[in-house]
């Protein structure tokens, strides 16, 4: 399944490794050393599972995963300059953005700073929907959860965000973060695959635990992730659903 989302004729194709996709661009390598996973990790998982499967990982990537970015910059340079979505993605899909738990306007003044949490989300149903949308008609109703914006500069340095992604993005964006890597606590990685069905066992092609080959079921409770700290977790999706 395709997605074109980029006024520059980016896609995402996550049954074509390799293609140009929404985060970042594979020829980039100034983006591909930037969008790499917070680390060091303390285990590396790999897993190649057949394609259109996706909605196995929703639980990690709307709980929430860590990549390593170039911080101190604008929350709109993250997003178009260092994760590569087009201008017209930002604006009109990537509807509402909370950064640490607050409602975000201005993506030029909000400050992307080490630790931030960064959640994103395309438009919502309802009332509620209508008050968190970015710039939205009934933005002032939620003016005590707002970001204001940041007074100050930030520094230019390399650090660590946390993202979540949530309904219509969830689709859109997690296969290629997925496919890069990210970082995620051992303890959820645990309590994620203890969770997952034999389906899931089935669908899992292969599976890599720092470098050497697994059974996948081995997996779900199989293997002891809560003896770590965190796990970067890379995933690529190939073959039949």
């Amino acid at each position: 399944m395709k997605y074109s989302f980029s006024n520059n004729g980016t896609t995402l194709n996550d049954d074509e490794p390799g293609k140009p996709n929404a985060v970042g661009n594979p020829t980039d390598l100034t983006a591909q050393e930037t969008l790499r996973p917070a680390g060091p990790p303390d285990i590396l998982l790999r897993l190649t599972m057949k394609s259109g499967t996706i909605g196995e990982f929703f639980p990690i990537l709307q709980q929430g995963f860590r990549v390593t970015v170039r911080v101190g910059c604008s929350l709109r340079k993250l997003l178009s300059e260092q994760f590569s979505l087009g201008n017209d993605y930002v604006t009109d899909r990537i509807t509402t953005i909370f950064l640490n738990g607050k409602a975000t306007d201005d993506l030029d003044t909000t400050i992307i700073r080490d630790g931030s949490t960064i959640a994103l989300s395309a438009a919502m149903p309802g009332l509620v929907g209508a008050t968190m949308r970015r710039g939205g008609y009934y933005a002032a109703m939620r003016s005590g959860i707002t970001h204001t914006g940041d007074q100050r500069g930030g520094q230019d340095a390399i650090g660590s965000v946390r993202i979540k992604l949530f309904n219509m993005l969830l689709p859109e964006l997690g296969p290629d973060f997925l496919r890069r890597g990210v970082v995620v606590d051992a303890a959820d990685m645990s309590d994620f695959l203890a969770s997952r069905s034999g389906e899931f066992r089935q669908l899992c092609m292969e599976a890599f635990i720092n470098g050497s080959q697994v059974e996948p079921e081995q997996l779900p409770g199989g293997y002891p992730f809560s003896s770590c700290r965190t796990v970067r977790l890379t995933v690529s999706f190939k073959g039949s659903s």
